[in-house]
């Protein structure tokens, strides 16, 4: 996934957050690697997935279409770097553009720790490359991933 310039150049662009959700780490991890959890919860509130392709393996490849409200697509592909079950998972994400080019690359590092009637989900989510079109898209990034681990925790308290 190539991407013109570095993420020096644009400044360092990372979201930490920290959540409880009402499952079991092994429920929830379940949740991040398996396409039938995936598809229901990835993303901003009210965006479906209607591509979600997941290969829940070291170097695996993710393959993402998620639709917003008003009908745009957005294309994120990615590769899974650490799975270590049920504790830890790191992958790297790409914003796709409309020619298939990577606008910019997250490296994301989630963290599950038992906690008292369910898990702590630790997140940061690090901008690694970046283009010169990829700056608007920063801006809603930490709601972005505020509305999906809400989405999250909505899915794993009913499984």
């Amino acid at each position: 996934m190539a991407v013109e310039g570095g993420v020096m150049e644009a400044g360092l662009l990372e979201v930490c957050l920290t959540r409880r959700v009402a499952a079991s780490p092994e429920v929830v991890f379940a949740a991040w690697i398996e396409r039938k959890h995936l598809a229901k919860w990835w993303g901003p509130k009210d965006f479906t997935n209607e591509v979600c392709e997941v290969d829940a393996r070291i170097g695996g490849a993710i393959l993402m279409d998620m639709r917003s409200p008003e009908g745009e697509v957005h294309t994120m592909t990615g590769r899974f770097v650490t799975i270590d079950p049920p504790h830890r998972l790191v992958f790297v994400t790409a914003s796709i553009d409309e020619h298939g080019k990577p606008m910019f690359e997250v490296k994301n590092s989630v963290i599950f720790d038992e906690a008292r009637g369910g898990t702590e989900i630790s997140l940061v989510a690090r901008v690694i490359k970046t283009s010169t079109a990829a700056p608007e898209y920063f801006a809603g990034m930490s709601q972005g991933w505020c509305q999906s681990i809400d989405r999250l925790s909505e899915l794993v308290g009913r499984l």
